[in-house]
């Protein structure tokens, strides 16, 4: 089974840096929703979302009828996976393993494409040439995890085209795209309208601090691909209180805007840090940074009280690969102490 970050269970004690998830937590009223809403949990759940749905899409501005709502952003790939059947798929990797889990589940042909460690882990523009003419599903993370890197819009456009035009799926993951600072230059939800082949993938887990709670969505124009999504996916697949939490988190603003100016300033303070440890830092776009140290690093940071992701289980990627998520000042503060004191020891 594939380890992700974020296993505080059996890792109690330590400050966790494995998972990315907004050190603000979650919003008051969000938070207040999810409450309230335990007392209607007695009956089932809206299985259309209705309200929901609703309020996604007038955060998003696109039709209700394009969206698919799941429990968490990795039900909603596999229901989009178990709609579509695709046989060939074309995976960039290192990225997140679920898309590889969800296609294997299908029995699914799955092809590689590299990201180069020379390259810094950037889509480079010969992608969309490497792409076979059968490929049925494309998937890309923007911006990527782990690595933290963008795909230059150009590229992305092209892919798009590109897949537009040979009938192939594209999945893009924006599950991060809440804490870009340049949201607007780097989502191709525009172009949902014109291009039904786009399917764009966000979520309500990371900048809400809703990750137990599980809510993610999906936006398409093919509402003929929404309506087999629903008809394969689990009945009541998204819960009372996350529907309320969702519906509160699409009516926040300032909330967002503020973690985004706190994330980036704090990112700032762990990048210096961590390239004053002799740290290679590779890409850090959104709430974490993903960067090469000695092999080991984890384990030292580790008895230091704190969890680092180490990146070594991913494919493409080898031990020596770490990725940690942006906390709060004291934390980032103690953690770079704690960084600072293994180097004078360890130099």
């Amino acid at each position: 089974m594939h380890k992700h970050g974020g296993d505080i269970y059996r890792n109690q004690g330590v400050v966790d840096y494995s998972a990315n998830i907004n050190f603000r937590g979650m919003p008051e009223s969000v938070r207040q929703a999810a409450k309230d809403a335990i007392d209607a949990s007695v009956c089932y759940p809206d299985p259309q979302c209705e309200e929901l749905k609703a309020a996604i899409a007038e955060k998003e501005n696109v039709p209700a009828e394009w969206i698919f709502c799941g429990n968490g952003a990795a039900d909603v790939i596999f229901s989009l996976v178990l709609a579509l059947k695709p046989q060939k798929a074309l995976l960039p990797i290192p990225s997140f393993y679920e898309y590889r889990q969800a296609l294997e589940s299908v029995g699914c042909q799955i092809s590689e494409i590299l990201l180069k460690e020379d390259e810094a882990f950037c889509l480079q523009k010969r992608f969309v040439n490497e792409i076979p003419m059968d490929t049925d599903m494309v998937c890309l993370c923007n911006p990527n995890n782990p690595t933290g890197q963008l795909i230059d819009r150009e590229v992305l456009e092209q892919v798009a085209d590109y897949c537009q035009k040979t009938d192939t799926c594209l999945l893009l993951d924006e599950c991060f795209h809440d804490f870009l600072e340049e949201g607007s230059v780097h989502t191709l939800l525009p172009r949902v309208k014109e291009n039904p082949k786009l399917f764009v993938l966000r979520a309500f887990t990371k900048m809400y601090g809703m990750a137990g709670l599980r809510l993610g969505y999906g936006i398409c124009s093919d509402t003929e691909l929404i309506r087999r999504m629903e008809q394969v996916t689990q009945p009541w697949n998204v819960s009372v209180p996350a529907q309320a939490a969702g519906i509160a988190a699409a009516r926040e603003q300032e909330f967002v805007a503020v973690s985004r100016q706190m994330i980036t300033e704090q990112k700032k303070l762990l990048l210096a840090g961590l390239e004053a440890a002799g740290a290679k830092v590779y890409g850090s776009a959104a709430n974490y940074i993903f960067f090469r140290a000695a092999p080991g690093f984890d384990t030292r940071m580790y008895r230091a009280g704190f969890m680092v992701r180490n990146c070594g289980n991913y494919d493409g990627l080898t031990e020596g690969f770490y990725r940690i998520a942006v906390r709060g000042e004291a934390d980032n503060r103690a953690f770079l102490q704690a960084l600072q004191e293994l180097e004078q020891r360890e130099g």
